[in-house]
Parts: structure tokens; C-alpha cells; sequence
């Protein structure tokens, strides 16, 4: 399916589609550094483009895709920032909204960060949408129970235009792991550490993980163990030479890139780049479910999950 990948950062989103089947025709991002390391990892052009303006929303419409995916910038919904919806960046999300009203693709995917379920952006972007024909599906996801070492809270909005609010959601759950995914779970001992450090936001909180248990978020920010870390009551250790920070390719490799995925840059930029990165495998996941949709669409399928039930017609 021909698709498009607006606000792209590196392409976490872009691989996780394309590995299930979907053909990416074209990426957009304003982030320079974000912009080269897509840049240098995917056949298809991707463009430095204003997708605010009109010559953007132009830009796309010209490309006919036939599914739209996309992140726009979360900070002023996330727990991380100031939960500011007046700085600007949610306006992004009515720009992607505006998009994909006017371009009319028959499929569209957008991402962003748990709080926004709590946000007077995403009720006007779903105006946008209903108006514009589309049958909605939504949930927040925890990569964990995807396939993915990391607890990391994601929602995805799924638009389809020939499919009722709700279509998705049975395939959402189903698919889910029984389970979350730890670090062990994923890479085994290869890590060369059972403990590890993240630097907290606080020592409210600890800053010691173990690889039995899944990585909290990574964030865009990857610091040193800091002189006189005051131990936190829930560390699992001390502080030692066997703790350590974990390192960027590492932090990459949690974010489920494949390890020749090329990431070139500054220090600083690569940690905020991968951060602020779709899981490859989370996006993998949503592709998974809409192609599982599809395909019992066209085979006349029914399908039961808890008390929902959906009956698919032709």
C-alpha cells in the first residue's frame, strides 16, 4: 500500500510499515539532524518541507497515497514537558489532521504520547476526521506487550474510510503478549550487564533497572552515573563497576532499530533523535493489525474479542 510518513524523525515508524509490506513512498521532517539519519538509512526521498503551509499540504496531495502514517511533535503533551497546549506544537497535530482531510487517503495512522487522550487538540483533530468520512479507531498501546523490551505508553489513531469507529480495536488487543517483554526476553546476556543505570528525572525515583524486567521510556536525554548518586530505596543494587549507563547504540537497539541501522551524528542529537523515535517493532505492530483487518475483511471474517464483536460485510 502506497504511503506517506509526515513529522518522520529517523524513520521508526517508516521501518516498522515497510517491514510489514507497506511501500513508503515518500518521508517529511523539518529536524535537520533527524533528516540525515532517515536520510541514511531509506531508498525513498524524504523532504524538508513546512508541512504547516499550503505548500505542504500540496506537496502531499500531489504524492495520491493511498495511506498516511505519522507522529506529529508530542512535547506539549508530554508528561516530560509543560502540558502546553498553547506553544505551538499542537498545531502540528490539526496541520497532520488538515492533511490527510484534504489528501484523502483511504488509510490513515497517527501516533503521539498517552496524555493526549487528555487533550482539547485531539477532540478538534477528530472532527477533522469524522468530517472528513473517516471510521476511527484508537488505543494507547504499551510496546511491552508488543514485541518490544520497553514500557513505553504510545495512542495510535487508526482512520479507514470504508470502516465503522472501532474497527481496529478488536485486533489491538488480540495481538497483544500475554506478558510484557524484558530485556532478557529480547537480547539475552549479550548486554554484558544484569543492572543498569537511567539517569532519573528525580531521586524520587530510582535510577537502577535490571534486564529482567522491562526498560522504562527511553528518553531523549542519556546521562552518567552522577558523583554521590544517592541510592534510591527501589534500586535492586549499589551502585558499582558492574552498573553502568546503557550506551546510544544500545538505547537504539531497545527502540527495537536493527543494529546496522546507521546512526550518524552528534552525541546530543543521536540520544534526542532515537528518544523521540516510534518504536520499529511498535509501528510493525499497528501495520500487523491493519493488515490482519484487511485480510479478514476480504475473506468475509468474523471476529470475537471479550465482549466485543465486529461482522465484516463486503
Amino acid at each position: 500500500m502506497e504511503t506517506v510518513d509526515l513529522f518522520s524523525g529517523c524513520g521508526g515508524l517508516s521501518l516498522g510499515f515497510q517491514n510489514a509490506g507497506f511501500e513508503i513512498l515518500a518521508a517529511f521532517d523539518k529536524w535537520g539532524p533527524a533528516v540525515k539519519v532517515y536520510r541514511d538509512n531509506f531508498n525513498h526521498p524524504i523532504y524538508d518541507t513546512d508541512l504547516g503551509s499550503d505548500e505542504g499540504l500540496e506537496f502531499v496531495k500531489s504524492l495520491k497515497p493511498k495511506m498516511i502514517i505519522g507522529g506529529p511533535p508530542c512535547q506539549d503533551f508530554s508528561s516530560a514537558g509543560k502540558r502546553d497546549e498553547t506553544m505551538g506544537r499542537a498545531d502540528l497535530t490539526i496541520s497532520y489532521a488538515n492533511i490527510v482531510a484534504s489528501a484523502k487517503p483511504e488509510w490513515f495512522v497517527m501516533e503521539n504520547v498517552e496524555r493526549i487522550t487528555k487533550s482539547h487538540i485531539l477532540k478538534a483533530a477528530l472532527k477533522i476526521f469524522k468530517k472528513a468520512g473517516y471510521g476511527i479507531s484508537y488505543q494507547v498501546l504499551d510496546a511491552s506487550f508488543c514485541g518490544i523490551p520497553q514500557a513505553r505508553k504510545r495512542f495510535f489513531l487508526v482512520g479507514h474510510k470504508h470502516s465503522t469507529d472501532g474497527f481496529l480495536n478488536p485486533y489491538f488487543s488480540k495481538n497483544l503478549s500475554s506478558k510484557p517483554m524484558t530485556l532478557f526476553d529480547y537480547f539475552g546476556k549479550s548486554l554484558g550487564v544484569e543492572y543498569y543505570y537511567r539517569h532519573p528525572r528525580s531521586y524520587a525515583r530510582r535510577g537502577v533497572f535490571s534486564i529482567y524486567e522491562p526498560s522504562p521510556t527511553i528518553r531523549g536525554v542519556n546521562r552518567p552515573i552522577p558523583k554521590g548518586y544517592p541510592r534510591h530505596e527501589g534500586d535492586p543494587v549499589e551502585i558499582s563497576g558492574k552498573v553502568r549507563p546503557l550506551t546510544t547504540k544500545e538505547r537504539s537497539l531497545i527502540q527495537t532499530f536493527p543494529k546496522d541501522f546507521i546512526f550518524n551524528g552528534s552525541k546530543t542529537d543521536l540520544e534526542q533523535i532515537i528518544g523521540n523515535a516510534v518504536p520499529v517493532k511498535l509501528g510493525e505492530y499497528v501495520a500487523n493489525c491493519i493488515n490482519e483487518y484487511i485480510s479478514d475483511k476480504k475473506q468475509n471474517k468474523q471476529i470475537s474479542v471479550g465482549q466485543l464483536e465486529l461482522v465484516y460485510q463486503e
